[in-house]
């Protein structure tokens, strides 16, 4: 079995840490590199579930989309989750390593995941590396469907190709317009508003959509939206992360095996229909 110096060099070819933002915490985050690994179990959380996943997997390594500790600590003390995630993982000698925004600007990274699952032919980044010479890197990806649909008929494409969520998802648009060409952002997307509306696609696909950029971007005209829970729009990253390890594995005859994770981490666990809108009340609220 390879060390986990050795995969972890392996993962830090394929999700470089100098493309990471320069706010982001990637890396190792526990773990002996002299350690043996023969099971690694990716996921988007470093959660508890998750952990105990690993556990029950026999995985000797986690590799998590997100970080455990994005901001700095002065402590991994098991008085709150995240020590007793620590704790946990170095309990059952499991090492965690964090692939965040240097994964979202892979070729492929995240987004070329997120418009795999709905069914697109990718044909470049949203916003491109300007470190890229090949131009292929970068943030989000622009992508065409096979044929023309209606908004509506791409959300339930989308919602398909997607792993289900409590929340589901949001579309702002005329449902019967037909669409063709989409851009997508795994993760939080209402920051790239001017490089999606430049791009002049149909459709946008991304997650975390707040009230006001999305309501000036509908004012502002076309694309439509379509917004999906945050952890919905990265899973399916691990499934490709997993692949690409599968390959590196195979080449080297490591015989490691990999798991991905099908805990649904989002944190919004139920979804309550809104009624429709009548008289105001007396509060002035519309009921």
């Amino acid at each position: 079995m390879p060390k986990l110096s050795d995969v972890i060099a392996a993962l830090e070819a394929l999700w470089p840490p100098a493309w990471a933002e320069q706010w982001d915490a990637v890396g190792l985050v526990c773990g002996d590199p002299d350690a043996e690994v023969g099971r690694v179990l990716f996921a988007v959380d470093p959660v508890r579930e998750v952990v105990d996943e690993a556990i029950a997997t026999g995985a000797d390594l986690l590799v998590t989309h997100h970080p455990l500790y994005l901001r700095g600590t002065t402590t991994v003390a098991a008085t709150g989750f995240k020590g007793r995630v620590v704790h946990t993982l170095i309990r059952n000698d499991i090492a965690l390593h964090v692939a965040h925004t240097n994964a979202d600007r892979a070729d492929p990274g995240v987004s070329d995941a997120l418009a795999e699952a709905v069914g697109l032919r990718v044909t470049g980044p949203l916003v491109p590396d300007p470190a890229d010479p090949a131009g292929r890197r970068g943030l989000g990806r622009i992508g065409e469907l096979p044929e023309p649909m209606t908004l509506a008929d791409f959300a339930r494409r989308a919602a398909a190709g997607l792993p289900a969520t409590a929340t589901g998802l949001r579309v702002a648009g005329d449902p019967g317009r037909l669409v063709r060409t989409v851009a997508v952002c795994g993760g939080s997307g209402d920051s790239l508003f001017d490089d999606v509306r430049r791009a002049g696609v149909d459709v946008y696909l991304t997650a975390d959509l707040r009230h006001h950029p999305a309501s000036e971007a509908q004012q502002a005209g076309p694309p439509a939206l379509v917004d999906a829970a945050h952890w919905a729009t990265e899973w399916p990253w691990c499934e490709q992360a997993a692949r690409r390890l599968d390959e590196v594995s195979e080449r080297h005859g490591w015989a490691l095996r990999t798991f991905v994770s099908r805990a649904v981490t989002d944190p919004w666990t139920a979804h309550a229909q809104a009624l429709p809108l009548d008289e105001p009340t007396t509060s002035g609220a519309p009921r």
